[in-house]
């Protein structure tokens, strides 16, 4: 026994295969491919560009300031924000913020590397990592600061006499 389809049937099977078509995923839809292999997505973010290629930004203001800077990534509101470099990558708000010339720095983590100007092959990891330029030189400077290839004038760590569990450490001073 044969049965039959009605022809509305098919017509509105025919219909909603046509809007399906024509649906997506996320309303509206995300930004990106645009010329050069750029993606953006957020607020101004990749806003100047001109000639620049294959950068990526997400996040509000992410290499807002790029015009010609190559693959780059920003990921993170305000992450390369006046970059004009190439080759840096920032992960985290504010990351390499005030980046201008600098190339081939990576900074992860929110501020890390946030005052970094014109600085180049930098890594910074944590957040607030590299945030701060270091203090100047004083008389005695701490031991991060030191170089490693001049000896101190002084010891770096005063001299401490052990004696046993019982009896507590005395430090006593270079001399």
């Amino acid at each position: 026994m044969k049965t039959k389809v009605p022809s509305t049937l098919i017509t509105i099977a025919l219909v909603c295969f046509a809007v399906v078509q024509n649906t997506q995923a996320l309303n509206p839809p995300p930004d990106g491919g645009y010329p050069g292999g750029n993606t953006a997505e957020g607020q101004d973010a990749l806003l100047s560009l001109t000639s620049g290629l294959y950068n990526t930004a997400l996040g509000l203001f992410s290499l807002r300031i790029n015009t010609t800077g190559s693959f780059n990534t920003a990921t993170g509101a305000g992450t390369l924000l006046s970059n004009t470099g190439s080759d840096n990558t920032a992960t985290g708000a504010g990351a390499l913020l005030s980046n201008t010339s600098g190339v081939s720095n990576t900074a992860t983590g929110e501020s890390a590397l946030f005052f970094n100007t014109t600085g180049t092959n930098n890594t910074a990891d944590g957040s607030g990592a590299l945030l701060k330029t270091p203090p100047a030189p004083t008389t005695r400077p701490s031991v991060w600061m030191r170089s490693l290839t001049t000896p101190p004038a002084t010891p770096i760590w005063p001299s401490v006499t052990l004696r046993s569990i019982a009896t507590p450490l005395a430090a006593t001073t270079p001399s």
